[in-house]
């Protein structure tokens, strides 16, 4: 009997340790699967939060290759280098333009370049700022100033349309005009010159080598402003 009793106990308490480590086991996996589901939110935080914040660059200008190398498409030029620079393909048809997503100095951004032809850019503009909830204030436009020597840059936190047709429109989309801009310089036109021919002409040998080293100090200004740096990129590239 005590030998009986004593096999009973012994199965009682290898019952018992038996319980207790599948209810350690239960708890490590519950615990385990917390560790997950919270990294899945903040996974899913991150890039909710990281969309909510990015930043829209739009380069203006007009499709088709009758327009390329114009002095109109510099916005188009600029975006270009940047895709290439920081591997963000414009591999999005949609919303009036053609668009990537990717990340420039850590911070995300999209890339647009409008397909609406320039007058009409802001229905694009609206439409993919929309989309991805992103505010005026953080939509950045690279676009032509006749009034400004080849390859030189003017940077503005916000302003007017100063006559550009396309600003224009991406002003009374957006219902603001207190975005930053980067203008490009393309020269001013020669008298008695049509301001439509001008805009649509392309530029000469010397000006072309005047405008690569115009589009690299605007790409190195985008990258300031994605980072709102705009005083450093003002005080940077202004007039050079």
């Amino acid at each position: 009997m005590q030998d009986g009793k004593h096999d009973s106990a012994e199965r009682i308490w290898e019952k018992r340790i038996e319980f207790a480590q599948g209810e350690n086991l239960d708890k490590r996996m519950e615990h385990k699967m917390f560790g997950l589901r919270k990294k899945k939110r903040e996974s899913e935080n991150g890039i909710k939060q990281e969309e909510k914040n990015m930043k829209l660059i739009v380069g203006l200008g007009n499709p088709t290759s009758q327009y390329e190398g114009t002095r109109h498409n510099v916005g188009f030029e600029v975006l270009d280098q940047l895709s290439e620079q920081y591997n963000i393909p414009l591999d999005t048809a949609k919303h009036k333009g053609f668009y990537g997503k990717g990340r420039i100095e850590g911070q995300g951004v999209v890339l647009l370049k409008p397909m609406t032809f320039m007058n009409l850019s802001g229905e694009s503009v609206v439409q993919v700022a929309n989309y991805y909830k992103i505010l005026p204030e953080d939509v950045i436009v690279i676009y032509d100033d006749i009034n400004l020597d080849v390859g030189r840059l003017r940077i503005r936190e916000k302003g007017s349309a100063g006559g550009h047709n396309g600003m224009k429109n991406i002003i009374s989309h957006l219902g603001t005009d207190a975005f930053p801009r980067i203008r490009v310089g393309v020269g001013m036109k020669p008298p008695k010159m049509d301001l439509a021919d001008y805009v649509l002409s392309r530029f000469s040998e010397e000006e072309r080598a005047a405008m690569e080293e115009g589009y690299e100090k605007a790409c190195k200004a985008t990258a300031l402003l994605v980072m709102d740096e705009i005083a450093k990129a003002m005080n940077d590239y202004n007039g050079k």
